[in-house]
Protein backbone atom coordinates (compact mmCIF):
# COMPACT_ATOMS: atom_id res chain seq x y z
CA UNK A 1 0.00 0.00 0.00
CA UNK A 2 1.07 3.28 -0.83
CA UNK A 3 -0.72 5.65 2.17
CA UNK A 4 -0.20 8.84 -0.29
CA UNK A 5 -2.91 11.52 1.52
CA UNK A 6 -5.29 12.68 -0.96
CA UNK A 7 -7.17 16.16 -0.67
CA UNK A 8 -10.45 15.59 -1.21
CA UNK A 9 -13.17 18.30 -2.48
CA UNK A 10 -15.35 17.09 -5.83
CA UNK A 11 -12.13 15.70 -7.96
CA UNK A 12 -12.24 18.53 -10.18
CA UNK A 13 -14.62 20.54 -12.22
CA UNK A 14 -18.21 21.60 -10.93
CA UNK A 15 -19.13 23.11 -7.43
CA UNK A 16 -21.50 20.41 -6.26
CA UNK A 17 -19.27 18.42 -3.69
CA UNK A 18 -18.87 14.99 -3.28
CA UNK A 19 -21.95 13.32 -5.80
CA UNK A 20 -23.16 10.22 -4.08
CA UNK A 21 -24.36 6.69 -6.16
CA UNK A 22 -27.00 5.11 -5.13
CA UNK A 23 -27.16 0.92 -5.94
CA UNK A 24 -27.41 0.86 -9.80
CA UNK A 25 -30.70 -1.91 -9.24
CA UNK A 26 -31.58 -1.25 -13.21
CA UNK A 27 -27.79 -2.45 -14.40
CA UNK A 28 -28.52 -6.09 -12.03
CA UNK A 29 -29.68 -8.98 -14.40
CA UNK A 30 -33.06 -9.82 -12.99
CA UNK A 31 -33.17 -6.22 -11.14
CA UNK A 32 -31.57 -8.87 -7.56
CA UNK A 33 -29.75 -6.74 -5.22
CA UNK A 34 -26.00 -7.56 -6.35
CA UNK A 35 -24.49 -7.70 -9.79
CA UNK A 36 -20.93 -9.64 -10.35
CA UNK A 37 -19.44 -9.32 -13.27
CA UNK A 38 -15.56 -8.50 -15.02
CA UNK A 39 -13.82 -5.75 -15.02
CA UNK A 40 -13.17 -4.53 -18.46
CA UNK A 41 -9.76 -1.61 -17.76
CA UNK A 42 -11.97 1.12 -19.00
CA UNK A 43 -15.31 2.90 -18.57
CA UNK A 44 -16.07 2.97 -14.78
CA UNK A 45 -19.97 3.33 -14.51
CA UNK A 46 -22.22 2.82 -11.62
CA UNK A 47 -24.85 3.98 -12.94
CA UNK A 48 -26.67 4.34 -16.40
CA UNK A 49 -26.13 7.94 -16.96
CA UNK A 50 -22.21 6.66 -17.35
CA UNK A 51 -21.31 9.60 -14.86
CA UNK A 52 -17.20 9.55 -14.81
CA UNK A 53 -16.07 8.08 -11.89
CA UNK A 54 -12.44 9.75 -11.76
CA UNK A 55 -13.50 12.38 -9.92
CA UNK A 56 -14.01 11.85 -5.55
CA UNK A 57 -17.24 10.57 -5.02
CA UNK A 58 -19.26 8.54 -2.94
CA UNK A 59 -21.36 5.13 -2.96
CA UNK A 60 -23.84 3.68 -0.82
CA UNK A 61 -23.22 0.13 -1.46
CA UNK A 62 -20.54 -2.41 -1.04
CA UNK A 63 -18.05 -3.24 -4.25
CA UNK A 64 -15.46 -5.82 -3.77
CA UNK A 65 -12.94 -5.70 -6.83
CA UNK A 66 -10.47 -8.90 -7.34
CA UNK A 67 -7.58 -7.88 -9.50
CA UNK A 68 -6.26 -10.01 -12.13
CA UNK A 69 -3.54 -7.27 -13.32
CA UNK A 70 -1.52 -4.26 -11.73
CA UNK A 71 -0.84 -2.26 -10.25
CA UNK A 72 -3.91 0.04 -9.99
CA UNK A 73 -3.69 2.70 -8.00
CA UNK A 74 -7.34 3.29 -5.71
CA UNK A 75 -8.23 6.11 -3.46
CA UNK A 76 -10.52 5.58 -0.71
CA UNK A 77 -10.98 7.72 2.05
CA UNK A 78 -8.48 10.32 1.01
CA UNK A 79 -5.70 6.84 0.89
CA UNK A 80 -3.75 6.12 -2.01
CA UNK A 81 -3.78 2.36 -2.54
CA UNK A 82 -1.45 0.25 -4.77
CA UNK A 83 -2.97 -2.74 -5.50
CA UNK A 84 -1.47 -6.08 -7.73
CA UNK A 85 -2.78 -9.19 -9.22
CA UNK A 86 -4.23 -11.40 -6.20
CA UNK A 87 -5.10 -8.58 -4.20
CA UNK A 88 -9.00 -7.14 -3.56
CA UNK A 89 -10.32 -3.83 -2.41
CA UNK A 90 -13.40 -3.48 -0.16
CA UNK A 91 -15.28 -0.58 -0.40
CA UNK A 92 -17.74 0.05 1.58
CA UNK A 93 -21.06 2.07 2.07
CA UNK A 94 -20.54 5.71 2.83
CA UNK A 95 -16.89 5.62 1.74
CA UNK A 96 -15.48 8.13 -0.51
CA UNK A 97 -13.33 6.78 -4.02
CA UNK A 98 -11.97 7.88 -6.71
CA UNK A 99 -11.10 5.68 -9.78
CA UNK A 100 -7.32 6.34 -11.31
CA UNK A 101 -7.16 7.70 -14.73
CA UNK A 102 -4.19 5.84 -15.39
CA UNK A 103 -4.53 2.52 -14.13
CA UNK A 104 -6.25 -0.43 -16.12
CA UNK A 105 -8.83 -2.13 -14.26
CA UNK A 106 -8.50 -5.82 -15.10
CA UNK A 107 -10.40 -8.50 -12.66
CA UNK A 108 -13.80 -9.13 -11.04
CA UNK A 109 -16.34 -6.89 -9.63
CA UNK A 110 -18.71 -7.79 -7.15
CA UNK A 111 -21.71 -5.11 -5.70
CA UNK A 112 -23.92 -5.22 -3.21
CA UNK A 113 -26.84 -3.43 -2.01
CA UNK A 114 -27.32 -2.33 1.64
CA UNK A 115 -29.92 -4.45 2.98
CA UNK A 116 -29.73 -7.58 0.37
CA UNK A 117 -28.32 -9.80 2.83
CA UNK A 118 -30.46 -10.40 6.33
CA UNK A 119 -28.81 -8.74 9.70
CA UNK A 120 -27.60 -12.20 11.23
CA UNK A 121 -25.40 -12.26 7.84
CA UNK A 122 -24.46 -8.58 8.09
CA UNK A 123 -23.20 -8.97 11.76
CA UNK A 124 -21.19 -12.40 10.80
CA UNK A 125 -19.66 -11.24 8.21
CA UNK A 126 -18.75 -7.53 9.58
CA UNK A 127 -19.60 -5.56 6.42
CA UNK A 128 -19.71 -2.34 8.67
CA UNK A 129 -16.38 -3.03 9.93
CA UNK A 130 -15.10 0.13 8.84
CA UNK A 131 -12.10 -0.05 10.69
CA UNK A 132 -10.89 -3.33 8.81
CA UNK A 133 -7.91 -2.59 6.25
CA UNK A 134 -10.13 -2.17 2.37
CA UNK A 135 -6.75 -3.45 0.57
CA UNK A 136 -6.52 -7.12 1.26
CA UNK A 137 -3.69 -8.99 0.24
CA UNK A 138 -4.88 -13.04 0.39
CA UNK A 139 -2.26 -15.84 0.32
CA UNK A 140 -2.46 -18.51 -2.24
CA UNK A 141 -4.65 -20.35 -0.59
CA UNK A 142 -6.96 -18.14 0.34
CA UNK A 143 -6.87 -16.52 -3.20
CA UNK A 144 -8.17 -19.90 -5.05
CA UNK A 145 -10.76 -20.51 -2.19
CA UNK A 146 -11.78 -16.68 -3.29
CA UNK A 147 -12.07 -17.08 -6.83
CA UNK A 148 -13.67 -20.63 -6.73
CA UNK A 149 -16.38 -19.35 -4.50
CA UNK A 150 -16.63 -15.84 -6.77
CA UNK A 151 -17.27 -18.20 -9.79
CA UNK A 152 -19.81 -19.80 -7.82
CA UNK A 153 -21.73 -16.75 -7.30
CA UNK A 154 -21.26 -15.65 -11.08
CA UNK A 155 -22.63 -18.81 -12.32
CA UNK A 156 -25.82 -18.41 -10.26
CA UNK A 157 -25.98 -14.54 -11.10
CA UNK A 158 -26.00 -14.85 -14.45
CA UNK A 159 -28.55 -18.39 -14.69
CA UNK A 160 -32.25 -16.39 -14.38
CA UNK A 161 -33.72 -19.62 -16.33
CA UNK A 162 -33.68 -23.00 -13.94
CA UNK A 163 -35.32 -21.16 -11.45
CA UNK A 164 -38.17 -18.89 -10.41
CA UNK A 165 -36.53 -15.49 -9.42
CA UNK A 166 -37.83 -15.64 -5.66
CA UNK A 167 -35.49 -19.27 -5.25
CA UNK A 168 -32.81 -17.53 -7.48
CA UNK A 169 -33.15 -14.50 -5.18
CA UNK A 170 -32.27 -16.95 -2.14
CA UNK A 171 -29.42 -19.22 -3.96
CA UNK A 172 -27.32 -15.96 -4.37
CA UNK A 173 -27.79 -15.01 -0.95
CA UNK A 174 -26.57 -18.02 -0.06
CA UNK A 175 -23.66 -17.44 -2.22
CA UNK A 176 -23.15 -14.58 -1.42
CA UNK A 177 -22.66 -15.36 2.17
CA UNK A 178 -20.45 -18.28 1.48
CA UNK A 179 -17.94 -15.68 -0.19
CA UNK A 180 -18.49 -13.15 2.36
CA UNK A 181 -17.60 -15.17 4.79
CA UNK A 182 -14.28 -16.04 3.50
CA UNK A 183 -13.90 -12.44 2.41
CA UNK A 184 -14.39 -11.27 6.24
CA UNK A 185 -12.69 -13.73 7.95
CA UNK A 186 -9.62 -12.34 5.61
CA UNK A 187 -10.01 -8.78 6.21
CA UNK A 188 -10.47 -9.70 10.06
CA UNK A 189 -6.60 -11.44 10.16
CA UNK A 190 -5.56 -9.14 7.34
CA UNK A 191 -5.78 -6.79 10.04
CA UNK A 192 -4.54 -8.93 12.99
CA UNK A 193 -1.38 -9.26 11.43
CA UNK A 194 -1.11 -5.47 10.74
CA UNK A 195 -1.83 -5.14 14.20
CA UNK A 196 0.90 -8.07 15.52
CA UNK A 197 3.63 -5.85 12.63
CA UNK A 198 3.34 -2.55 14.20
CA UNK A 199 3.76 -4.42 18.00
CA UNK A 200 6.94 -5.96 16.70
CA UNK A 201 8.08 -2.48 15.10
CA UNK A 202 7.05 -0.51 18.06
CA UNK A 203 8.91 -2.94 20.38
CA UNK A 204 12.30 -2.79 17.98
CA UNK A 205 11.97 1.00 18.05
CA UNK A 206 11.44 1.32 21.75
CA UNK A 207 14.23 -1.33 22.16
CA UNK A 208 17.03 0.37 20.11
CA UNK A 209 16.14 3.78 22.18
CA UNK A 210 16.73 2.44 25.15
CA UNK A 211 20.03 1.76 24.01
CA UNK A 212 20.88 4.86 21.86
CA UNK A 213 18.98 7.41 23.00
CA UNK A 214 21.81 9.00 25.11
CA UNK A 215 23.68 9.81 21.40
CA UNK A 216 21.08 9.25 19.03
CA UNK A 217 18.03 11.58 18.45
CA UNK A 218 17.45 10.82 14.71
CA UNK A 219 14.20 8.83 13.78
CA UNK A 220 15.75 8.65 10.30
CA UNK A 221 18.63 6.89 11.94
CA UNK A 222 16.39 4.43 14.08
CA UNK A 223 14.68 3.69 11.16
CA UNK A 224 17.59 2.90 8.68
CA UNK A 225 18.97 0.76 11.59
CA UNK A 226 16.26 -1.24 11.80
CA UNK A 227 15.36 -1.51 7.87
CA UNK A 228 12.49 0.34 7.91
CA UNK A 229 10.69 3.45 6.01
CA UNK A 230 10.50 6.65 8.47
CA UNK A 231 6.49 6.36 7.44
CA UNK A 232 6.56 2.56 8.76
CA UNK A 233 7.81 3.83 11.72
CA UNK A 234 5.39 7.02 12.13
CA UNK A 235 2.53 4.39 11.86
CA UNK A 236 3.51 1.66 14.32
CA UNK A 237 4.86 4.21 17.19
CA UNK A 238 1.62 6.32 16.93
CA UNK A 239 -0.33 2.77 17.15
CA UNK A 240 1.31 1.83 19.97
CA UNK A 241 1.47 5.44 21.89
CA UNK A 242 -0.36 8.16 20.22
CA UNK A 243 2.72 9.67 19.88
CA UNK A 244 5.49 10.49 16.86
CA UNK A 245 8.89 8.72 17.16
CA UNK A 246 10.40 11.62 17.57
CA UNK A 247 8.18 12.67 20.89
CA UNK A 248 9.17 9.00 21.99
CA UNK A 249 12.83 9.82 21.95
CA UNK A 250 12.52 13.08 23.34
CA UNK A 251 10.57 12.18 26.42
CA UNK A 252 12.59 9.31 27.20
CA UNK A 253 16.19 11.72 26.75
CA UNK A 254 13.81 13.82 29.30
CA UNK A 255 13.24 11.18 31.57
CA UNK A 256 17.19 10.75 31.79
CA UNK A 257 17.96 14.02 32.55
CA UNK A 258 15.28 14.29 35.36
CA UNK A 259 17.11 11.03 36.59
CA UNK A 260 20.27 12.73 36.47
CA UNK A 261 19.41 15.87 37.78
CA UNK A 262 17.27 14.54 40.65
CA UNK A 263 19.33 11.52 41.85
CA UNK A 264 22.88 12.78 41.38
CA UNK A 265 25.25 16.31 41.53
CA UNK A 266 26.66 15.54 38.38
CA UNK A 267 27.08 19.40 36.87
CA UNK A 268 24.08 20.27 34.38
CA UNK A 269 26.87 20.43 31.30
CA UNK A 270 27.80 16.63 31.83
CA UNK A 271 23.85 15.91 32.14
CA UNK A 272 23.47 17.21 29.03
CA UNK A 273 26.46 15.62 27.71
CA UNK A 274 24.93 12.13 28.89
CA UNK A 275 21.94 12.41 27.19
CA UNK A 276 23.21 13.70 23.66
CA UNK A 277 23.43 17.55 24.24
CA UNK A 278 27.34 18.20 24.34
CA UNK A 279 26.57 22.52 24.49
CA UNK A 280 25.52 23.10 27.73
CA UNK A 281 22.86 25.98 26.36
CA UNK A 282 21.09 23.49 23.65
CA UNK A 283 20.33 21.16 26.71
CA UNK A 284 18.80 23.79 28.76
CA UNK A 285 16.73 24.94 25.67
CA UNK A 286 15.96 21.43 24.44
CA UNK A 287 15.15 20.67 28.87
CA UNK A 288 12.99 23.88 29.09
CA UNK A 289 10.57 23.57 25.74
CA UNK A 290 10.17 20.11 27.13
CA UNK A 291 9.48 20.92 30.86
CA UNK A 292 8.89 24.91 31.23
CA UNK A 293 11.67 24.68 33.52
CA UNK A 294 15.85 25.26 33.12
CA UNK A 295 17.39 22.30 34.12
CA UNK A 296 18.96 24.20 37.33
CA UNK A 297 15.06 25.32 38.88
CA UNK A 298 14.18 21.61 38.49
CA UNK A 299 17.20 20.49 40.28
CA UNK A 300 16.55 23.04 42.94
CA UNK A 301 12.85 22.48 43.18
CA UNK A 302 14.22 19.11 44.38
CA UNK A 303 16.51 19.76 47.20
Amino acid sequence: MADTRVEGGDGGGGGGGIRTFPFPVELSVGGVGMQIGPMDGTGHTWHADEAPLERVHRIDFHVVMLFSAGPVRHMIDFTEYEAGAGDLLWIRPGQVHRFSRTSEYRGIVLAMQPGFLPRATVEATGLYRYDLPPLLRPDEAQLGALRSSLAQLRSEYEDTTTLPLSLHTAVLRHSLTAFLLRLAHLAASSAEAARRQGDTTFTLFRDAVEKGFATNHSVSAYADQLGYSRRTLVRAVRAATGETPKGFIDKRVVLEAKRLLAHTDTPIGRVGAAVGFPDAANFSKFFHQHTEMTPAAFRAELR
